[in-house]
């Protein structure tokens, strides 16, 4: 029988995130586009997925195109202000009746068993209430929004009464008063407010656009960055001229800052988008964070298996010298760590020669993933700036492979013999390492 290796390695690989996220609550937030995509069953079987690993999840839909016919059946116009509909007490009912229809096709879905399909034997229970109390928007330079509104409060005890029964939350974009008006909410303030009531992991916005995060958005970005993003839009006239990615950066941003940890931005046209996003460490969108996820710091003992994943397959072929665990352990206040979302991604160990006002830079390495990114050089630089302030006047490295890498970062060849004493006496000539050596300033 043949091994899928490719399926191992993937499962393997998630397995960190599956343990991340049990317990977590997810906001995930869709329009009314994707609910009539041929995409958005199997976004419910991924949803069924999600649920079966223990994510508490609630779910936030829109209903915009649904709206719309129902007001074209009517031969209703409602004008929009800034991209903000203005609901009139007959388009309101256009709305109850075309967010109570999409309401139930989703619990529909959400409820299928049939066999043989990715939902049988599944079992969610979904669960919706007067979750929102709203208020209107009022008048804004002269024009009454009417029963257009804006969240005021969420219920968040009763959401995670649900939630911890287990239980789906779905979440429509109307919200109530406190005199029993009712009034037509936006999916992205609802869905923004509700994950910040919750303290939510992760908020979700599904794009309509068609297009992923390597053609329109960086990979990651921080409050601050989507923030000038938002004001100084690049030269990507996608972005610019994209109201819908501008409008999800500033949801994205305020979700951030009521403490949201993360926000990502994906594509509602690529099957299994939402489970590309979360179980691979290179993600499908675009990632929200208050602080970056890439950091440097001290090595702690707790990093020991991480560094050795990341330095075995380099001991092998040769480039490093073989380190075990004890000797990591003995030695793990000399390395540091280039951290990328919890994952290892580079080390460096810093040893001093203090009677030479020199010390040894030594396993240094980065993972294949991320070798053509700077990290190196930002590993690097990080390590020469802890010798000098160590009061170290000189770097050394041994090296049998990346000669032309070190030469490129300013060191320059040795031979063995000028080396500190002590690891002259350490030199191994039958591994016959060039010796490279670099003036701190």
């Amino acid at each position: 029988m043949k091994l899928n290796t490719n399926f191992v390695t993937w499962f393997r690989s998630a397995a960190p995130y599956i343990n991340t996220f049990r317990g977590k609550t997810f906001v995930i937030a869709f329009s009314g586009k994707m609910v009539t995509d041929d995409n958005f069953i199997t976004l419910v079987h991924d949803i069924n997925l999600l649920t079966s690993l223990g994510v508490q999840l609630v779910l936030v839909h829109g209903a915009r195109p649904q709206i719309n016919a129902r007001l074209t059946e009517n031969k209703l116009h409602t004008p929009h202000i800034n991209g903000i509909r203005v609901t009139n007490s007959a388009a309101l009912q256009c709305v109850k009746e075309s967010i109570g229809r999409i309401h139930a096709e989703i619990e529909a879905l959400l409820s299928m068993g049939l066999p043989s399909s990715p939902m049988a034997n599944a079992s969610i229970h979904v669960s919706s209430g007067n979750f929102v109390t709203a208020c209107p928007i009022g008048v804004i330079n002269g024009c009454d929004f009417m029963y257009t509104g804006k969240v005021r409060k969420i219920n968040a005890k009763a959401i995670h009464s649900f939630l911890t029964l287990g239980n789906v939350v779905l979440i429509s974009p109307l919200g109530y008063s406190p005199t029993g008006e009712i009034f037509n909410l936006t999916m992205e303030n609802v869905a923004t407010e509700v994950a910040i009531a919750l303290k939510a992991e992760k908020l979700i916005f599904h794009i309509d656009q068609s297009t992923n995060h390597a053609d329109l958005l960086p990979r990651e970005l921080t409050v601050t960055e989507s923030k000038q993003l938002i004001s100084h839009p690049p030269y990507n006239t996608t972005i610019k001229n994209s109201g819908e990615i501008i409008k999800l950066l500033n949801y994205a941003t305020t979700a951030s800052d009521g403490g949201v940890a993360r926000i990502h931005l994906i594509t509602r046209h690529i099957d299994g988008a939402i489970l590309q996003e979360l179980f691979t460490h290179n993600g499908i969108g675009c990632m929200i964070s208050q602080t970056p996820l890439q950091t440097l710091r001290q090595a702690k003992v707790e990093d020991i298996g991480g560094i050795l994943k990341l330095i075995e397959p380099l001991e092998a072929q040769g480039i490093l010298v073989r380190r075990n665990r004890e000797l990591l352990e003995i030695e793990i206040e000399q390395f540091t760590i280039l951290e990328h979302d919890s994952m290892i991604i580079g080390c460096a160990a810093l040893y001093p020669f203090p009677n030479d006002q020199s010390c040894e830079l030594a396993c240094l390495a980065i993972h294949s993933d991320y070798s053509n990114s700077g990290n190196g050089g930002t590993l690097l630089a990080h390590i020469e700036n802890k010798a000098l302030t160590q009061g170290h006047k000189q770097l050394f490295v041994l090296t049998t492979h990346t000669t032309h890498w070190f030469i490129e970062h300013g060191f320059i060849e040795i031979p063995p013999s000028e080396l500190p004493k002590a690891k002259q006496d350490l030199y191994n000539y039958q591994r016959l390492s060039k010796v490279f050596i670099k003036t701190l300033n």
